[in-house]
């Protein structure tokens, strides 16, 4: 450690090993400590692999490591495909030699090589026919790991089955059979086609091969019809009923009970994003309703998806459109809804969820998010983001988090609706909904002292970790964290929209020289009203201008005044670009004081005068960012 800058290091030394060395316990514990998904063991070792192993290949220089992995011993021998090989094991020297004798004996090593062969061939089978395959890229990659010569062959499906959603042809085909999808450029929809990769080049072409397939998808969406059909016979309040009895999470209640939660704030969403409360509320009612049936039983990818077809028929497009997408966005590369009965619906969703974990202390630590909040946030966050959504935050935390708190109370439902729409207007601590709780708590239930004794430092934190979620989705934009930081200090942090439009501003501004150098004025003001902070009081109060001698602070206590006026304005009109101008005038009088004025002046009066008006700078910064955050 240095006195000079305080910076602690360490010298570490390790003395070098031979790879010959390292190589077989290495080998061995990632053979034995390979992550399947499915393993099994053979024989009478320990081992468990996803399939038996015969033969390890370990060279290196050209040379055999020698070691073993449960009996089994490495060596230099290796054998091509089962079938189409020559059945004859082959040795190798290297790499390279590796890879060719493979490829001599039909398998192709290499992941991305496989790849690319399916997906070439898939798409010229499909041409042959004037077809298109429908691109999957998860699938693409789980059939690259199955074959070790890929074979595409288009098969034949019965027509009959495109009556059935092509969600759930594409689902039954991919999930139980491995196929891909197919449609015909002509008309929409998809063809009574799909493409199956075979380990084998065929001597008939695959024909045989297609059409034991084609037999075996027929079973399969023969099952899926029957799904659809009994679902159909089923419908909703029977589902809705069947919620009653599955638990969300064991502190959390029901999904019948998410369900309420999440219908309640959707109507209180509603007016924010211009939707129709009613419509919201029951949008949200049912969207979870699918999760009861057999389609989503069989198919959980589905749910959502099969929510929208079952109720388009008797509930109309919108609420439809609302229950299929109300999960979205799931990822960064998922689409955002725009439609506003959709925004409100996937928003209660979002936030009901955040609140819910919240409330129970099950936060996302390090790597692990089990309950995948970080998702949840991001989607909220874009949901809000992409629709120019302008509402507090805080407001909709903290009534979804007494939500969560004082749970489903019948015998005083009217008291609770009550309280809520009270605390929806006027947020929890307001004096409206202190008043309400007062009145009724001499005779009221045990869930009021909840209220009452409602932690605000909950809503805090998610807030927190919602504004650190929004970081990591700038970062990726380029914006800096202390630029994003120096935004969140300001009135309007719990406005997503609004904070976005001033961080984007003063991005923009930091990039101009004028914003560079009024940043590094900034920290030379900011530095010197703390070292006389540390000295004691410093003054405060308006300037007297009578006291400016030298035309240097005439000037910049001038521009000062202007720039206040300029940026409080802005600011009021929520022009941020135009607070960002107005600053910019500050830039040279700024300048031009600090090369010809000496602030501590032996005179105190002066020395005073001057400290007000680095103060004033400093305030008047203040209004549209915390400058002291940036870095620079």
């Amino acid at each position: 450690m240095t006195d000079r800058d305080g910076v602690w290091f360490a010298v570490v030394a390790s003395q070098g090993v031979q790879t010959t060395a390292v190589v077989p316990e290495m080998v061995d514990q990632i053979v034995r400590g390979f992550p399947w998904p499915k393993s099994m063991r053979w024989g009478s070792g320990t081992l468990r692999w996803v399939r038996p192993l015969k033969r390890i290949i370990a060279l290196f220089d050209g040379a055999v490591v020698p070691f073993d992995v449960d009996g089994i011993p490495s060596g230099d021998v290796t054998e091509g495909h089962r079938f189409m090989g020559s059945g004859q094991p082959f040795t190798v020297k290297d790499f390279a030699d590796y890879r060719a004798g493979l490829e001599r004996e039909f398998v192709l090593l290499d992941a991305v090589d496989r790849r690319l062969r399916i997906l070439e061939a898939a798409k010229a089978v499909c041409a042959d026919r004037g077809l298109v395959l429908v691109d999957d890229d998860g699938l693409l990659d789980e059939v690259a790991g199955l074959a070790e010569w890929p074979t595409p062959i288009l098969g034949d499906m019965d027509p009959a089955f495109l009556d059935l959603p092509p969600e759930v042809i594409r689902l039954s085909m991919k999930v139980h059979q491995k196929y891909f999808a197919v449609r015909d450029p002509a008309r929409d929809g998809l063809a009574p086609n799909f493409v199956v990769v075979a380990n084998v080049e065929a001597s008939d072409g695959g024909k045989a091969l297609a059409a034991g397939n084609s037999r075996v998808l027929s079973a399969r969406l023969n099952d899926a019809r029957f799904f659809w059909d009994e679902d159909r016979k089923v419908g909703f309040d029977t589902w809705l009923k069947k919620l009653e009895g599955v638990t969300f999470h064991a502190r959390l209640g029901t999904m019948a009970d998410r369900v309420e939660r999440i219908a309640a704030l959707a109507r209180e969403i509603a007016p924010l994003v211009g939707a129709d409360p009613a419509q919201a509320e029951r949008a949200a009612r049912l969207a979870k309703a699918d999760l009861a049936s057999a389609m989503v039983g069989e198919f959980p990818e589905l749910q959502g998806i099969m929510g929208g077809y079952y109720a388009r028929a008797g509930e109309g497009d919108a609420v439809a459109d609302a229950i299929r997408d109300h999960y979205k966005p799931q990822g960064p590369a998922d689409t955002v809804p725009t439609a506003p009965l959709t925004v409100a619906v996937a928003l209660a969703d979002k936030l009901d969820t955040l609140a819910g974990f919240w409330t129970i202390n099950e936060k996302p630590t390090g790597s692990k998010d089990p309950f995948a909040l970080r998702r949840a946030a991001l989607g909220a966050i874009r949901l809000i983001l992409s629709n120019q959504l302008r509402f507090s935050i805080d407001r909709l935390f903290d009534v979804q988090i007494l939500r969560h708190q004082i749970g489903s109370s019948p015998d005083h439902a009217g008291l609770l609706k009550d309280l809520l729409e009270t605390a929806a207007r006027g947020g929890i601590y307001g004096p409206e909904t202190r008043e309400r709780v007062a009145s009724a708590e001499a005779t009221g239930p045990d869930w009021l002292a909840r209220v009452r004794d409602h932690d605000p430092a909950l809503s805090d934190d998610l807030r927190g970790f919602l504004h650190d979620r929004l970081k990591v989705d700038l970062r990726e934009q380029d914006i800096r964290h202390d630029v994003i930081d120096a935004c969140l200090q300001k009135e309007g942090g719990c406005d997503l929209t609004m904070l976005v439009r001033r961080v984007e501003a003063l991005r923009s501004f930091l990039a101009t020289e004028d914003g560079t150098n009024l940043l590094a004025g900034y920290k030379r003001a900011s530095n010197i009203l703390k070292a006389e902070e540390k000295k004691g009081p410093i003054p405060t109060g308006m300037v007297d201008m009578n006291r400016l001698v030298l035309p240097q602070e005439q000037a910049l206590a001038a521009s000062v005044q202007r720039a206040r006026m300029d940026v409080e304005a802005a600011v009021a009109a929520e022009d941020f670009a135009a607070a960002m101008r107005a600053l910019a005038g500050l830039r040279a009088p700024v300048d031009d004081f600090f090369v010809a004025v000496m602030v501590n002046s032996d005179v105190p009066e002066e020395r005073d005068n001057r400290l007000k008006l680095l103060g004033q700078v400093r305030d008047v910064m203040g209004q549209v960012a915390d400058f002291g955050l940036i870095a620079g």
